[in-house]
């Protein structure tokens, strides 16, 4: 591989992380306020309990990086507050953090355009690692922040 191409591949992807999580950030916020097919729960799911018991994702999703802040977004890495508004921000952000990812993945044809075969596997391989945890992250604290307000709605609903 050539100078220009090993360049392309290292700048590339800091690159496109960081133009899609700046243009996520610019989005309305009102875009994410409900979950769209893309962020919807599915029944494979479980609940949460792929990403909980099957994952085990309690143990490892504290390493992962939050670059919202980075950009001046929301930082999602830690519980700030538990009323029932930051929780619904919390979720739409969950949202927008999960669709920026997506769409990170879905540059990795980008890299197919010059690189050999070999290369394409370890683009293909980072692409996974870089993205996969993070867009697990969003929809566990989703599903799980989701339950905790319906649970509090029922709740307020009984008195």
């Amino acid at each position: 591989m050539t100078a220009l191409i090993w360049t392309a591949n290292i700048l590339g992807w800091p690159l496109i992380h960081i133009a899609v999580a700046y243009a996520a950030l610019r989005l309305p916020a009102r875009l994410f306020t409900q979950d769209s097919w893309i962020t919807a729960p599915r029944s494979w799911e479980r609940e949460g309990r792929l990403y909980r018991d099957w994952l085990e994702i309690r143990r490892w999703k504290a390493i992962l990086p939050d670059g919202a802040p980075w950009l001046g977004g929301f930082a999602k890495k830690r519980m700030r507050n538990r009323n029932a508004s930051y929780i619904a921000q919390f979720l739409v952000e969950t949202r927008r953090a999960e669709l920026a990812h997506w769409c990170m993945l879905l540059c990795l044809p980008l890299f197919f355009l010059w690189n050999p075969p070999w290369a394409r596997l370890v683009m293909t391989a980072y692409a996974l690692v870089a993205n996969l945890p993070c867009i697990f992250a969003q929809r566990y604290n989703r599903i799980a922040l989701s339950r905790v307000l319906q649970t509090r709605s029922r709740t307020v609903e009984c008195l």
